[in-house]
């Protein structure tokens, strides 16, 4: 192997060191620099699948004279998160395929082929290798660095930064690295061979659905992702940024459950990596950000014993503004409580509504009755304001049943969307929750309860992770969305009173931080709200391990070297 990673640096180091000695741009499709065709049948010799040229997710309903495909299919698949996970041109936000130029001009393809007439290729990739092997992500990787294009990485294109596509660019599509295999002593490369732990790896491209129903057949459950079908993918992105779950007060985040991660790093090296072998970039792996250190290829999780949960479920109508403001203001205040108590959920709102479920593993009916009763009397006690409210427990035999009813089905993604999140800590959901209350009632917010508890309790410096995770109790969220259509003039109004959210919580909490894998392009003072106190020492990690510059993202690591498009360095 090392012979062999030699080789890899000798045919491939010459010319990228020459092009990071002058600053250096990426190349992309409409320049001259751009592979020829015969460098792609080159390409096309060391993969084992043909090469991918995706397409904008509606491509097959135009020319509208004469659809090029199925337009029946997409029209009825057009939400669905797995259906758009399986082509490498859908992203699950449309609005990441589309780009805007500067005087305005989006260059898009929408659903409703009248809009424009026209499919424009926007942001997706133009070409790219559809990997089912290390061996295929080296040779995309090495052909990459040869010919100095601009790459993405693309799994489901889960991302609401949009670094699953970028215009002209070359893309490494992983979602075909399905091998799940379940160890029931798991023993990490290079630990003493005491150490061992129920785990399951999983290939870069399965599915938090797929995972479930694996480590399911062995009564095991995991800590992981929640979206209707199960569309998110486990090994990617969602593990890079953190890796929040419901099951998170109780076991810990993501970063906090993976044991080992396997990866290829822009040099063509693959590497497995854990806390006795490469110690720093597995540090880094966990909650630095996803596309900016490597490519992984496989994690391996730890897995916990099959066990019941109690579902906790409320729903409020309101007709009173000032009671809805009272009532969201007390259930941010109650956060700390539910969390260090193992309650964990989702909850969405509008201005005269409230609905959430908490979920809690392996408690009994006493005691989830006795940790609820105190809100929900509360909520009741709101009724003369105008707030009906509805309170319900339910003992469920299993997470994974649990996961099935709620989560099995249904459809959540094929819409234009931009938000924006915050990290409530401790002090501000005791001392501001009134302040915090008003924005999330005007910005008809979601909130996770998705921290406290066990992630608490782990040390801050264990993983990459923005250290204001390990304060956070609730995370809350902001967006904005919009239809097909919708001028660039109507979109920037829409932005604007984004920002003014996001300003507004910042100020309220400057030291909380943001969820990396759900935010916006427009949070103030990125670094230190992505990444906190590590995002020095991830930068070091990421040049120690990306020599080549090869994975810039959008506000990830490193990005600030770059100019706004990314593909031009300082």
């Amino acid at each position: 192997m090392k012979a062999f990673n030699a080789l890899l640096l000798s045919a491939t180091g010459g010319l990228a060191t020459a092009w990071l000695r002058g600053g250096g741009c990426l190349c992309t499709s409409d320049q001259s620099c751009w592979p020829n065709t015969s460098d792609f049948s080159q390409l096309q010799s060391q993969v084992s699948h043909p090469l991918v040229y995706p397409l904008p997710t509606a491509s097959a309903c135009y020319p509208t004279s004469d659809p090029s495909g199925n337009c029946t299919e997409v029209i009825e698949n057009w939400l669905d998160g797995n259906w758009r996970s399986s082509m490498p041109g859908s992203m699950e936000a449309p609005n990441f395929e589309t780009f805007m130029f500067k005087n305005g001009t989006i260059d898009a393809c929408y659903l409703n082929s009248t809009i424009t007439g026209t499919c424009g290729q926007g942001r997706v990739p133009v070409i790219g290798v559809d990997a089912r092997s290390v061996a295929d992500i080296q040779a995309a990787v090495n052909f990459a660095v040869k010919h100095n294009l601009k790459l993405v990485v693309k799994n489901t294109g889960h991302d609401f930064l949009g670094r699953s596509a970028a215009r002209g660019s070359f893309v490494v599509w992983t979602h075909n690295m399905k091998n799940i295999t379940y160890i029931p002593a798991f023993v990490p490369q290079g630990a003493p061979a005491n150490e061992t732990y129920d785990a399951v790896t999983l290939g870069a491209g399965v599915q938090w659905h797929e995972a479930y129903d694996a480590v399911n057949q062995y009564g095991r459950m995991m800590v992981g992702g929640a979206s209707a079908g199960g569309s998110v993918g486990a090994s990617g992105g969602w593990l890079a940024g953190g890796g929040h779950s419901a099951l998170a007060p109780t076991y810990g985040l993501g970063v906090d459950n993976a044991i080992e991660i396997s990866v290829v790093l822009s040099t063509g090296e693959y590497l497995t990596v854990n806390n006795y072998q490469n110690p720093d970039l597995f540090w880094a792996l966990r909650g630095g950000g996803g596309g900016t250190y490597g490519i992984v290829t496989s994690v391996t999780y730890r897995t916990y014993p099959s066990l019941p949960v109690q579902l906790y479920l409320f729903q409020a109508n309101i007709t009173n503004s000032s009671a809805m403001l009272e009532l969201v203001g007390e259930l941010i205040h109650s956060q700390t409580q539910f969390t260090d108590d193992g309650w964990g959920g989702y909850g969405v709102m509008t201005n005269q509504s409230m609905y959430f479920f908490y979920i809690a593993p392996n408690m009994t009916n006493e005691t989830a009755t006795a940790t609820t009763q105190a809100w929900t009397d509360y909520a009741l006690s709101l009724e003369l304001w105008g707030v009906t409210s509805t309170a319900t427990i339910y003992a469920i035999p299993s997470w994974y049943e649990f996961y099935e009813v709620v989560f099995g089905g249904g459809v959540q993604n094929g819409g234009n969307l931009i938000i924006s999140s915050r990290l409530l800590s401790r002090d501000t959901v005791a001392n501001k929750y009134k302040e915090v209350a008003q924005v999330l009632v005007d910005c008809n917010a979601s909130f996770n309860m998705i921290a406290g508890g066990k992630v608490n309790q782990i040390d801050p410096d264990s993983a990459g992770l923005n250290p204001a995770w390990r304060n956070a109790v609730v995370e809350t969220v902001c967006g904005i969305s919009w239809e097909d259509g919708t001028s660039s003039k109507e979109i920037e109004g829409l932005t604007d009173q984004l920002k003014g959210w996001i300003k507004t919580m910042y100020d309220l909490a400057p030291q909380d931080g943001a969820y990396f894998n759900e935010a916006s392009l427009f949070e103030i003072n990125w670094q230190e709200t992505f990444f906190g106190s590590h995002y020095s020492t991830l930068k070091g990690i990421k040049n120690k391990y990306d020599p080549y510059k090869l994975f810039i993202v959008a506000e990830g690591v490193g990005s600030d070297d770059w100019n706004k498009e990314l593909t031009c360095r300082f």
